[in-house]
């Protein structure tokens, strides 16, 4: 039996937040949904934040009410009480808090520091499980922050920690601004993984040096089965200088596609995804393996 890798796709939050078009809450649904059709089996549809911080995030509401909450594991980013009242409200059945693994990037972030940033995150989590709703975490710039540099690994098990001790069902670390190489992702997973194990985490990683994919490889070593990844490789952090766009999905599904994995996703169908998301966006999409896979696929 070949192994099972989950991909979480964050296009549609963490892709479409970065970019100048402004996408209609209508049109962002039809990306899920198109996004879906192709096997994709987790979705993170929106943020539930000021639109004032992230113009591009608004009408979360309407996008989470377009969609069938059935048809997959579909969550959204909440990064306060607030928003998880606003997510709670939607019908949103699991919610992602995020903090990030210094003080700088918190206050840059969501404008509170560290200790403040785990307390809010810690009774989100609690709530939502009172609520019976799924609990995620980020622990972001989880190797290297923009601001502070090499970030400490005792820290990230320790925030790992809180979070699991909240209530997070899941916890994901995020290289937010692509810095890590692959000797640093297995220095910080295997010391996740010794302590937690790797059912509960997963990973999250930038292209910004061209080291993504092998910094997902590292992360499968380790035993890391889940990954969020970006449609077309949009995003990047708008609080985070530097943070160039996502691992695209294409890129990903096809090196596990080639190394034996099993991910239940469409390949083909995801390419005419990545048309799709050009057209919204207003430019060229598109992961390292485009060219190579669109030419395979035109012959096949």
């Amino acid at each position: 039996m070949m192994d099972t890798v989950i991909i979480n796709e964050v296009g549609p939050r963490d892709g479409l937040q970065n970019e100048a078009a402004m996408v209609a809450p209508a049109d962002r649904a039809e990306l899920i949904r198109r996004l879906v059709a192709t096997g994709i089996p987790a979705v993170e549809v929106a943020s539930f934040v000021s639109p004032k911080a992230v113009p591009k995030m608004a009408a979360a509401d309407e996008v989470v009410a377009a969609l069938d909450l059935d048809a997959a594991d579909f969550s959204a980013l909440v990064p306060n009480m607030k928003g998880y009242e606003l997510a709670r409200a939607a019908g949103v059945r699991a919610v992602a808090v995020v903090l990030s693994a210094t003080d700088t990037m918190n206050r840059k972030n969501i404008n509170m520091d560290l200790a403040t940033t785990v307390a809010v995150c810690s009774e989100i989590l609690e709530q939502a499980r009172r609520d019976g709703i799924s609990g995620r975490a980020y622990v972001s710039v989880a190797v290297s922050c923009p601001y502070e540099g090499r970030v400490p690994e005792f820290r990230v098990l320790d925030l790992t920690r809180r979070m699991f001790a909240a209530g997070a069902f899941e916890v994901t670390i995020a290289d937010t601004i692509g810095a890590a190489n692959p000797s640093q992702v297995k220095a910080v997973f295997k010391a996740l993984v010794d302590e937690f194990g790797a059912r509960g985490l997963a990973a999250h990683f930038h292209d910004t040096r061209a080291l993504a994919l092998a910094n997902a490889w590292q992360a499968l070593e380790c035993g890391i089965r889940k990954f969020d990844t970006s449609i077309g490789g949009l995003g990047g952090c708008p609080f985070a200088p530097g943070a160039a766009g996502n691992l695209a999905t294409e890129d990903l599904v096809s090196l596990l596609d080639q190394a034996g994995f099993h991910t239940g996703i469409d390949l083909e169908a995801l390419l005419e995804v990545v048309t799709h998301v050009r057209t919204l966006v207003g430019h060229d999409v598109g992961g390292r393996t485009l060219p190579w896979l669109r030419s395979r696929h035109a012959t096949a």
